[in-house]
């Protein structure tokens, strides 16, 4: 048996927004983190906590990401998650190929992820169009896969979201908050290096994010990855050092759905009748 002791997931079905915790049916229970998924709303509240890593595109969050693993730290990565829910033959796949057409497919017949993103960077209403297929998929899978953490008896888990402010999906969900930045002109010659763009179009890239001073601004740690690797790695240790120092685990949290209580409900005012 592992030190985490137990855990109740429920599943809310309903057509709904994102519930604020101190309103609507999660009003006076103790629940602290929720997040919507498509037409579901799953609540979350364990002993372990989740911290997020993020920051600009091409600021080196693979960098702070594998210093961390290099800890012993359970690392999960929203973008290899992406992958893998855009497989061929996957639901998220049939949708991205019914709405953008054949054309975005190899010939193996996996996304061509370059030609794909030339199109939703240069169309808002694409890009958002895109997210709105894939996120919700990567949101559920990163959420068992939290929950496998938790019954592992995991402390901490580092869940690396690039978007996560901007998607906003995931922030009731976060108890920290980890920005990677570094200087503005190294963030666009990485980009360019990296995938082979130009300026005009890695700029673009860029733009589609929130500013990197404004998530730095909301982060509780902000790592500045405009040096070398060792003194990154470095900056990473500091902020493990502190994960590790915390006792938010130690605070029992539940996980309650409205769905299961409401047939549990039915059944007693049945069982009543009868």
């Amino acid at each position: 048996m592992s030190k985490a002791t137990a855990i109740f997931v429920l599943h809310i079905i309903s057509h709904c927004s994102r519930l604020p915790i101190d309103g609507g049916l999660v009003r006076n229970l103790p629940v602290t983190y929720g997040f919507r998924l498509g037409n579901s709303c799953f609540f979350l509240a364990v002993e372990m906590f989740i911290v997020g890593l993020t920051g600009g595109i091409a600021t080196g969050k693979s960098t702070v990401s594998k210093a961390l693993k290099e800890l012993g730290v359970r690392v999960i990565d929203a973008d290899i998650v992406a992958r893998q829910v855009v497989e061929p033959g996957r639901s998220a796949w049939k949708q991205i190929r019914a709405e953008f057409g054949d054309e975005i497919l190899r010939e193996n017949g996996e996304i061509d992820r370059p030609k794909l993103g030339d199109i939703v960077f240069n169309d808002a209403t694409k890009r958002h169009r895109l997210d709105d297929i894939v996120h919700p998929q990567v949101y559920k899978r990163i959420f068992w896969m939290l929950l496998s953490c938790f019954l592992k008896g995991n402390q901490f888990v580092v869940v690396e979201l690039p978007l996560l402010f901007e998607s906003g999906v995931m922030l009731d969900f976060i108890h920290k908050i980890i920005v990677v930045s570094c200087d503005k002109e190294l963030q666009l010659n990485r980009l360019m290096a990296r995938n082979g763009l130009s300026e005009s179009d890695a700029k673009k890239r860029i733009a589609a994010q929130m500013p990197l001073e404004e998530k730095c601004n909301r982060a509780n740690f902000v790592i500045d990855n405009s040096g070398d690797v060792e003194r990154t790695t470095k900056e990473a240790k500091l902020v493990h050092e502190t994960l590790i120092r915390s006792r938010q685990h130690w605070k029992p949290r539940f996980l309650v759905v409205g769905w299961f209580l409401a047939v549990l409900g039915a059944f007693a005012w049945f069982a009543g009748l009868n």
